[in-house]
């Protein structure tokens, strides 16, 4: 594997890292602003590549095109979006947060609540890049790797990964969902072959403006939530998740709620309250269960917390067009490159395998942390 791709490979995960919404600004936003403005002094630059994420349309439903969002639109419909004005709106809470002695931990969790209110996109290069020519590549949910450098391989759990261990687990048994949404997942490789290879392809024609690429699975080759739930439960079925006690884990199928708003009241009504009861008599009884609350406390908080924050994608109603990404497939074909050795084509994933047999397995071995 060359430089230049284990560069792409490693870029492309530490990418998708950042949680806090003053991190991710500051780094995905104005980190990439900064860096066009360096590229722009660059007598020799030929192009600029910026990896985005295809989640940057917001709640739209139906096919969504690769094209560019301008500086000041709106993307999910509520408010039309200033990036400076973000920016600075983003900078006064934290520096509220600070003043108050707000924690490390409350204030990286109000920066990630902050954040799930709020779209970044692409303006601020598409609005100053100049004559530069711009590329973005639009990945959908990273998984792990197809081929390169191995099957399997991801670093941490990430997207959907934590309805996969909840569920192996025996921690997750519903969950709020559509079971007809399109889970758009791609792996990680797929994604840096394609950053790659629209590198060497438009470098070579040089006379690029502005390109959109959707680097997803959503359009040509789909798997809904219920397919996932019946491979994964497959998964662990043939496959069992042993605990700490050495005992194995037995899962039934995952149920799904139509409405969030149902899953929340079950939570309430059967976790929540009872949990207070259990709060309370641990006071009255000198702290005797405050070990068992703890715990029960935190696994309840998780399944809120993660319904919450995956209720945009587990109701989404779009798919994502890769028309550019297949013309791209077909000028490196014509340019010879090896299209077996960078192949980025989700169409060629049979999901049984995948998941099965390299995915999930993979996401076990080098994903969780022992």
């Amino acid at each position: 594997m060359s430089q230049i791709y284990q560069f792409v490979f490693f870029f492309i995960l530490a990418f998708l890292t950042f949680g806090r919404y003053d991190i991710a600004l500051g780094i995905n936003t104005f980190g990439a602003f900064n860096v066009l403005n360096f590229g722009k002094k660059c007598d020799k630059i030929k192009l600029f590549l910026h990896i985005s994420t295809a989640y940057v349309c917001g709640e739209k439903a139906g096919i969504i095109l690769e094209k560019r969002f301008y500086m000041g639109e709106t993307l999910k419909g509520t408010h039309s979006i200033n990036i400076f004005e973000e920016k600075r709106t983003m900078e006064e809470q934290l520096a509220q947060l600070r003043c108050h002695g707000a924690p490390d931990k409350a204030i990286k969790s109000s920066m990630k609540e902050f954040g799930l209110k709020r779209a970044m996109g692409e303006m601020l290069l598409g609005q100053f890049k100049g004559d530069l020519p711009l590329v973005i590549i639009r990945p959908t949910a990273i998984a792990s790797t197809y081929k390169q450098p191995f099957p399997g391989w991801i670093e941490g759990v990430r997207t959907f990964d934590s309805f996969i261990v909840s569920y192996g687990k025996g921690k997750l048994t519903c969950f709020p969902a559509n079971p007809n949404t399109i889970v758009d997942v791609i792996p990680v490789d797929m994604v840096v072959n394609a950053m790659v290879v629209a590198m060497r392809v438009h470098y070579a024609e040089r006379h690029v403006c502005e390109t959109i690429y959707h680097v997803s699975s959503s359009f040509r080759n789909p798997l809904t939530l219920s397919d996932l739930r019946n491979l994964f439960h497959c998964y662990f079925i043939k496959n069992p998740w042993i605990d700490a006690n050495g005992l194995r884990v037995k899962v039934g199928q995952l149920t799904f709620f139509s409405k969030a708003n149902r899953y929340l009241l079950l939570m309430q009504m059967k976790y929540v309250l009872p949990l207070k009861v259990l709060y309370l008599a641990n006071i009255l009884c000198c702290q005797r269960f405050k070990k068992i609350y703890k715990n029960l406390n935190r696994k309840i908080n998780f399944a809120i917390q993660l319904a919450k924050l995956y209720e945009p994608y587990a109701f989404f109603l779009g798919s994502f067009n890769d028309g550019n990404l297949v013309e791209l497939q077909r000028v490196a074909e014509e340019q010879g490159i090896d299209l077996v050795e960078f192949n980025f084509d989700s169409e060629s994933i049979e999901w049984e395998e995948y998941m099965m047999n390299i995915h999930i397995p993979g996401l076990l071995k080098y994903g969780i942390k022992s």
